[in-house]
């Protein structure tokens, strides 16, 4: 199971709408970790947002330095999910934290969103982030055991729109 992030790139357009569409096809209309590509129809305006997002100089006014990667399959070059890395947190991703991430549904119960949060926490050491806090709902039992295989721990318990949540702790 070799992957890597990716930063996406206007090459990988084709690959990226197939990824989505993929979602899609199975009800799912939030990807988690996508900053939003389920919400734009543009892949050349979401990319170009991403892109915005990821530098200081150009970081939306409402939003917070983002990175944002694919997780890319090495011996086929598929794309197997998305992820994204906040490097702070303003009173809204509070509830949400550091990062989000979704594997394309076709590709779950095979170890990459394990490996992805792994290869993230990775990139967060070397910008020198040293925690990350990620919040899942408490019925997301593949998130929980990926997030907890990566370190995670506890941290705290609320609601959000009538929904447990859960929101632990990387060091």
């Amino acid at each position: 199971m070799k992957i890597e992030l990716v930063r996406p790139t206007i090459e990988l357009k084709e690959k990226a709408i197939e990824y989505r569409q993929e979602h899609f096809k199975h009800d799912e209309l939030i990807i988690n970790g996508s900053e939003l590509f389920d919400k734009i129809d543009s892949y050349e305006e979401w990319l170009e947002k991403v892109n915005n997002n990821s530098k200081i100089a150009t970081v939306a006014p409402n939003w917070v330095l983002t990175d944002t990667f694919f997780a890319i399959r090495k011996e086929d070059n598929k794309i197997i999910g998305i992820i994204d890395l906040r490097h702070t947190l303003n009173d809204f991703l509070k509830i949400f934290g550091n990062c989000g991430y979704s594997v394309r549904p076709s590709e779950r119960q095979k170890g990459y969103a394990t490996e992805m949060l792994r290869l993230l926490l990775e990139y967060a050491k070397e910008i020198g982030l040293k925690e990350i806090h990620l919040s899942v709902e408490r019925t997301n039992n593949p998130s929980i055991k990926t997030i907890v295989k990566n370190g995670g721990k506890l941290e705290r318990s609320f609601k959000f729109e009538g929904k447990l949540v859960d929101s632990y702790l990387i060091k």
